[in-house]
C-alpha cells in the first residue's frame, strides 16, 4: 500500500473509522492508530485528523498516533514539524516498535512522546533470561519516566512474559495474552467486564 500510494486513502479512512468506534467506548480509554510515514508526510495529514475528530467528536486528548522510528530517517524536521503540531491539538504520540530500527536518543530528546513501546524482539529476550534485552527494558522504562512518558511492551504472549514484564516496570502490556483482533461489537464488550469497570480502564 505504501508503494502505491494507496496507504494514504486507507490511512484515513482508518483513522476516522478508529474516531468513530472510539466515540462508544468509556470517555476514558484512548484509541491508538498506527500512521504510516507516507501518511504522515503527506500535505493534507494534519487536516485529516483534524476532520476526523471533529466529525466524530472524539476529543483529541483520546486519541494516540503511533508512528515509527522509520519517519525520521526520511525527513527529520519535516516528520518532527507534524508531530509537534499533532500533539499541539491534544493527541498523543507513541514511538513505536522503538529499539529495532534507527534508534537514536535524540528523537526522544526533542519530542515529548506519550509513550515509547518496547518491540516484541525484546520481550521474547527477556522471558529467555538475555541479559542484553532485560537490561535495554530496564534502561527504556527508566528513561521514559524520567522523561515522564510511559512505556507499553509489545507482543506479550504468556503468563510467564506478563510476570517478567511487569517485574521489569513496563506501565502498559499489549498482545495476544490478553487478546487478538476483534469486531468493534466484541470490543465494545470488553468494557462490561467488572475487572475492566474496578480498574476504570
Amino acid at each position: 500500500a505504501e508503494d502505491t500510494r494507496l496507504i494514504v486513502p486507507i490511512g484515513e479512512w482508518v483513522l476516522r473509522e478508529a474516531c468513530r468506534e472510539a466515540i462508544n467506548w468509556p470517555s476514558n480509554v484512548k484509541v491508538a492508530v498506527n500512521v504510516s510515514g507516507e501518511q504522515l508526510l503527506e500535505q493534507n495529514f494534519i487536516a485529516t485528523v483534524v476532520g476526523a475528530l471533529s466529525s466524530t467528536g472524539l476529543p483529541a486528548q483520546r486519541l494516540e498516533i503511533e508512528v515509527t522510528e522509520s519517519i525520521f530517517v526520511r525527513d527529520s524536521s519535516a516528520a518532527r514539524g507534524v508531530l509537534e503540531q499533532i500533539m499541539a491539538l491534544g493527541c498523543g504520540i507513541a514511538l513505536d516498535d522503538f529499539g529495532t530500527g534507527y534508534s537514536s536518543l535524540a528523537y526522544i530528546r526533542n519530542l515529548r512522546f506519550s509513550t515509547i513501546k518496547v518491540d516484541r524482539s525484546f520481550v521474547q529476550g527477556a522471558a529467555a533470561d538475555n541479559p542484553e534485552s532485560l537490561a535495554i527494558i530496564r534502561a527504556v522504562v527508566a528513561m521514559a519516566e524520567s522523561l515522564e512518558m510511559s512505556t507499553t511492551a509489545e507482543g506479550v504472549e504468556t503468563e510467564r512474559e506478563l510476570a517478567i514484564i511487569r517485574g521489569l516496570g513496563c506501565r502498559k502490556i499489549q498482545g495476544y495474552y490478553f487478546g487478538r483482533p476483534m469486531p468493534a461489537t466484541d470490543a465494545r464488550g470488553l468494557f462490561n467486564r467488572p475487572q475492566l469497570q474496578r480498574a476504570g480502564s
